[in-house]
């Protein structure tokens, strides 16, 4: 009792001080691996070194913060729960105890007993977001942190200027506004929003999803998640803008050249440029959505 109650008392101490304490292999197995222990600890196994290179490290870290803030600050904290962390290069040992080969990674410790499957964060199905770490530990404890973040505006600045920018442009052009009514800038206005909708951007927005991921064996980084269930953000990136804009592109392309008047040559230029456009992409088009839906049978050009 004794014991446990001075591992409380240096816990809370350091949680006074930082929302997030960081360990080395010692307090690793002083506070977490050795009991008694009546408290959880959520932890996040990291590498935010610099020559590390982990940019999704870095991002999932200010998740981390923002949880780790509002749990220290909420009226509901206690002793109950506490946010540490543990970074590869202070802590190698304890990577190789859990025989831990990736990085960031969540884990909970409950009060008694060993982690279970589910007291790791499936940070590649789900995310990093504060509020899915925040159910997460719901799920797992009693606890049930409500996130605050930071009050943020770039938004609100940017939705400003974009309509001062459009008043602007109203307001020199009052005498003339036909350009209004032109058919081929709504349309183009259209595109961009279905290619933002259809490409994943508001399932980005919602799940939090890092931007790629870099093996840490080989150094080797994924852009296209092989998975159905999740993607990254340049997987996104890819679709808008490489394989639905260069489609329609060529699609716009064949049917200028079906419907334009102009010269023969120049229009069989543009029908071949457009048909290589709509073949070539489409063919990367099935050979990502065979790498994603495992057992789909169709391929063109591209495997």
């Amino acid at each position: 009792q004794n014991l446990l109650a001075e591992k409380v008392e240096q816990l809370m101490d350091w949680s006074s001080r930082r929302s997030i304490f960081r360990m080395n292999g010692d307090k690793f197995r002083k506070f977490i691996k050795t009991p008694p222990r009546n408290y959880s600890m959520i932890v996040m196994f990291t590498a935010l070194q610099p020559q590390r290179q982990c940019s999704v490290c870095r991002q999932a870290n200010e998740e981390y913060q923002i949880l780790a803030n509002s749990w220290r600050y909420s009226s509901a904290f206690c002793n109950k729960l506490f946010f540490s962390m543990v970074d590869y290069d202070e802590g190698t040992d304890v990577f190789q105890q859990l025989n831990m080969n990736s990085a960031p990674t969540f884990m909970h410790f409950p009060p008694k007993g060993r982690p279970k499957r589910a007291d790791t964060f499936d940070l590649q199905r789900i995310g990093f977001a504060a509020e899915q770490l925040a159910k997460w530990i719901a799920d797992r404890t009693d606890v049930h942190v409500r996130v605050f973040r930071p009050p943020n505006y770039s938004g609100t600045i940017a939705l400003a200027l974009l309509v001062s920018l459009v008043g602007g442009l109203l307001y020199l052009r009052r005498n003339n506004l036909e350009f209004i009514y032109n058919k081929t800038g709504w349309a183009m206005v259209s595109l961009c929003i279905v290619f933002a909708m259809t490409s994943g951007q508001m399932w980005n927005h919602i799940r939090g999803p890092p931007y790629a991921h870099k093996n840490p064996h080989n150094g080797q980084v994924s852009y296209i998640h092989g998975s159905s269930q999740a993607q990254f953000v340049a997987e996104s990136h890819i679709i808008l803008l490489t394989i639905d804009a260069a489609i329609t592109m060529g699609m716009v392309l064949l049917n200028e050249a079906a419907t334009s008047k102009g010269d023969v040559g120049k229009r069989r230029i543009i029908c071949l440029v457009g048909l290589g456009l709509v073949v070539f992409f489409f063919s990367f088009l099935l050979s990502i959505f065979r790498s994603k839906y495992h057992g789909y049978p169709y391929s063109f050009l591209k495997k």
